[in-house]
């Protein structure tokens, strides 16, 4: 087994050519696939996946590459929304099955994930989906254009639940630069998850960025907020607080354009709450 790479010496963590110095995204699990994944894969593979060139590893992207997207589309004219994380493809094959007039492309490491999604491309017929197998940041870094992108979504990012690996989470200031520069002005950033204090971490990265303004700021607080929900049963802590109130909300409805997916079902069934945000690149 070859070494794990190191960080390169002399670079800033910032610098989108150091080795995981921040979340890169999802995490990647086995990549074992059945035979109908396998299928799907070898025959779509060269259509739907964006080839990029590697820096360190197997889901990096070298920092010099020159990558069109856009280029990639039979209709690259037309919107582009990027999924982060599409995990085994329903919402973004849902989506660009009801939109045929706007190009969706799909971030992810998960290879049976994206062997999935294609399976879905290829019942659906359909010809406005493309994906890149690599780290999010260093998509947002250097696979997109700045001011390229239409809608940003990003659900149900892992919460890394323990408060030691909150460090892990994929939404932070840093990241909210990133997808500030690829969104269009007036562009849109969807946001979800099921973990409550990840939940108030999203907002607080939103309403700090000078880049973004809450579309719903003040929005579902108090006996609404879902936030005041949990928190008074607190099963992330083991303790309740029958007196809190979320005076704050900020929280966006559903996005209609989301399907259910299992993910988001499961969590449903053992009475999770979900929460929207949704903000506007300014």
């Amino acid at each position: 087994m070859s070494p794990k790479p190191q960080p390169r010496p002399g670079l800033a963590e910032t610098d989108p050519t150091y080795f995981r110095a921040e979340p890169v995204s999802f995490v990647r699990r086995g990549e074992r696939m059945t035979n109908a994944q396998q299928r799907v894969w070898d025959t779509l593979r060269d259509t739907i996946l964006i080839d990029v060139p590697r820096h360190h590893a197997a889901t990096s992207i070298h920092p010099d590459a020159n990558i069109d997207v856009l280029s990639h589309f039979p209709h690259p004219e037309r919107p582009l929304i990027v999924e982060i994380g599409t995990g085994l493809g329903e919402a973004i094959a849902h989506a660009a099955h009801n939109n045929p007039k706007t190009n969706f492309l799909a971030v992810e490491v998960y290879t049976p994930g994206l062997a999935k999604l294609m399976e879905r491309i290829e019942k659906l017929e359909l010809d406005n989906v493309r994906a890149i197998q690599a780290n999010a940041p260093e998509v947002l870094d250097v696979a997109l254009a700045p001011e390229s992108v239409s809608e940003l979504w990003i659900f149900f990012s892992d919460p890394w639940h323990k408060t030691k690996h909150h460090k892990r989470r994929l939404i932070t200031d840093a990241f909210a630069e990133r997808a500030a520069r690829v969104l269009k002005p007036g562009g849109t950033w969807r946001l979800a998850t099921d973990w409550s204090n990840y939940a108030e971490q999203m907002r607080d990265v939103i309403d700090n960025s000078p880049h973004f303004e809450n579309l719903h700021a003040g929005e579902r607080g108090g006996e609404e907020s879902p936030l005041t929900a949990i928190r008074r049963v607190d099963a992330e802590k083991h303790e309740a607080d029958p007196e809190f109130i979320d005076t704050r909300g900020g929280w966006a409805p559903r996005f209609e354009g989301r399907t259910l997916t299992s993910f988001e079902a499961k969590a449903h069934k053992v009475g999770r709450k979900i929460f929207d945000l949704t903000a506007r690149k300014i």
